[in-house]
């Protein structure tokens, strides 16, 4: 019973609790919600203020016409569709939050109160919009002073810049000052307008005078300049120009392609009309216009310099590289006519002939390029400067051909020294298998081994080969070397092979001769020195040898390495 007590209070406590939670839970949401309404509240508040009633009166203070009547006819309708219609609605859109609050209808709250901002925003825009429009005309009359006042502050300054600089303006100085005295005219109509209290007519006023100040005020800054270029600068440069153009033609100079006397005639007679535009103070483009004259007749220093300049390279260039085309058509002549030669000689392959060809006919046309580079040199129908370029494309061309026909003399070089070497070397092949030959027969040698013959022929018969590659036409210079390589190899084999023959043959004569001291006393070294007499003769002159000493190393043992090491073996 105890328990049951127990766990029935813990449920009351604990439904206790959450409704307490659940109570300031709703009372927090409900405080937060209402604070939301109340600065709604201020904010519709804030929409009808006193700036609009206040500005309002003033225009009404300030109407003399029926358009401003109009205007203020117009602004006081919508002040009074926001006051009277926009304000209303709003404030029952906040009277029905306050019924969803009580009613804790959260959800359709929500929605109302966005619908809320949503009209407050936009009747907050309508009245400053409003606001603007009328103090445009509260304002004007103040805004339009001061700006006038400014106005003729500057135009005051503009003025006597003007009158101290007088005679730097001398053409057009009636222009000017018809132009000083259409500005005071407006500045005149201003006040006129201000009594009038027409304001669209004074922002209109205010805003052309504006206008005529900041044109005069550019005409007074750049027209001086405009004279100087006109009427000095540019004519200066025109005649300093021409006598440079007028020398370097008499020089034989080639400058058709600058156009210079067009564009002299060109020049003047855009002055004319640049001048004809500043006595009307029309002053648009002009000074872009005349720089860019400037500039072209300061480039035309320039292209006199490189032509200059061009001419002393091409006539640096054109020695060099007539002396390259010489000696490169030289080399190539003397490859043509030796092509036929060659074919027959050497196994030349058809893309070389082809290549030696192709090279041939391009040193033609580069010598009837060069032949007409020169023409035009003599003739003087081209500039410097093109045909500098037209010899540099030349000197390109010609050695990119000196690399190919380097390659062709190396190659062509290679296959004659070869063909030299190979001679020679057969020659210092023959004396040396010779020489092999010539040491056999100086020893009285009972039998040859019959590996020996074979060497000798093998190294016979590829000497036979060298001859016959040789006597080949045309050579392929690539067997030659091989076969070249082949019966070298196998003539120093013979001659290697002669060589270890006769020692070791002088080896077993000598210690043979030496052995028999020892054959009245020593039975073994008898039986041992006549067994290896049996072999010599037969030929087996290394095991001849080996039992030669094998015998005498019974009365001296260690003979073995003695003979071998007076020999020089190991």
């Amino acid at each position: 019973m105890n328990k049951t007590l127990i766990i029935f209070t813990a449920y009351i406590l604990t439904t206790i609790v959450l409704i307490v939670i659940f109570v300031l839970k709703n009372s927090k949401q409900t405080k937060k919600i209402k604070e939301l309404v109340s600065h709604l509240e201020k904010e519709k508040n804030l929409i009808i203020n006193a700036p609009i009633l206040n500005e309002l009166s003033k225009v009404e203070a300030l109407v003399t016409d029926d358009k401003l009547k109009n205007k203020y006819d117009g602004w006081q309708k919508k002040f009074d569709d926001i006051r009277n219609k926009y304000i209303p609605e709003i404030t029952d859109m906040l009277l029905q939050a306050d019924s969803y609050i009580d009613s804790r209808n959260y959800r359709e709250l929500r929605k109302l109160l966005s619908d809320i901002e949503l009209k407050i925003y936009k009747s907050r825009e309508k009245t400053n919009t409003l606001l603007s429009e009328i103090k445009e005309i509260t304002l004007s009359e103040e805004k339009n002073r001061n700006q006038i006042v400014k106005l003729k502050n500057e135009y005051r300054n503009i003025k006597m810049n003007y009158e101290k600089n007088k005679s730097e303006y001398k053409p057009v100085n009636p222009q000017i000052e018809l132009q000083f005295e259409n500005i005071e005219k407006r500045f005149q109509e201003f006040e006129i307008v201000m009594e009038k209290k027409d304001y669209d007519e004074i922002n209109y006023l205010v805003k052309g005078i504006y206008e005529m100040i900041d044109h005069i005020k550019y005409v007074i800054k750049e027209i001086p300049m405009i004279l100087i270029m006109c009427n000095e600068l540019i004519p200066n440069k025109i005649a300093d120009i021409s006598g440079i153009y007028i020398k370097m033609t008499r020089e034989l100079y080639q400058l058709d392609y600058l156009n210079v006397e067009y564009n002299i005639k060109e020049t003047e007679k855009k002055v004319k009309d640049i001048l004809d535009r500043v006595k009307v103070l029309n002053l648009e483009d002009v000074t872009f216009e005349l720089k860019t004259i400037i500039n072209y007749y300061d480039s035309l220093y320039n292209d006199f310099e490189y032509e200059k300049t061009c001419k002393n390279t091409f006539e640096s260039n054109i020695k060099s590289f007539k002396s390259k085309l010489i000696r490169t058509n030289k080399i190539i002549s003397n490859l043509i006519g030796q092509l036929d030669e060659l074919k027959n000689t050497y196994d030349l392959s058809d893309e070389d002939v082809k290549r030696l060809n192709v090279i041939n006919e391009e040193v033609k046309k580069i010598k009837d390029s060069y032949n007409n580079l020169m023409d035009c040199n003599k003739n003087h129908s081209f500039a410097y400067s093109k045909m500098v370029k037209e010899l540099d494309f030349l000197m390109i061309k010609v050695s990119k051909i000196e690399e190919t026909l380097n390659y062709d003399l190396k190659t062509i070089g290679s296959m004659k020294d070869d063909e030299l070497r190979a001679r020679e070397q057969l020659d210092n092949i023959k004396g040396l298998l010779k020489k092999a030959k010539g040491r056999i027969r100086l020893y009285n040698i009972p039998v040859l081994p019959d590996n020996y013959f074979i060497e000798l022929q093998d190294a016979s018969d590829a000497i036979k080969e060298i001859q016959k590659e040789l006597n080949k036409k045309p050579i392929n210079i690539e067997t030659l070397n091989i076969r070249v390589d082949t019966a070298r190899d196998l003539v120093f084999k013979v001659f290697n092979t002669t060589n270890s023959l006769l020692k070791t043959i002088v080896m077993l004569e000598e210690t043979i001769v030496y052995g028999n001291r020892y054959r009245s006393y020593k039975e073994q070294v008898n039986e041992g020195l006549t067994f290896a007499e049996k072999l010599f003769y037969k030929g087996e002159y290394k095991k001849a040898l080996e039992v030669t000493m094998n015998a005498i190393d019974y009365v001296e043992p260690g003979i073995h390495n003695k003979i071998m090491q007076a020999y020089g073996e190991r």
